[in-house]
């Protein structure tokens, strides 16, 4: 009996899992952007903010 509730669980799941691929197609081929980084320190850049290498004050 236990051995058929995992079979139905299993194939339930499988099923829910191809009517995601079918409705949302393209989720796994999204790219990201790269980060932006200072070309003096190699340090990322977040909000358009100058690099505190250049003079730029950090804000908090």
């Amino acid at each position: 009996m236990l051995v058929k509730i995992v079979t139905f669980f299993l194939i339930g799941m499988m099923v829910l899992a191809m009517f995601g691929r079918l409705r949302v197609p393209g989720v796994g081929k999204v790219a990201l952007q790269k980060p932006k980084r200072c070309e003096k320190c190699k340090r990322f850049l977040f909000n358009n903010d100058p690099c505190p290498c250049e003079g730029g004050e950090r804000k908090r």
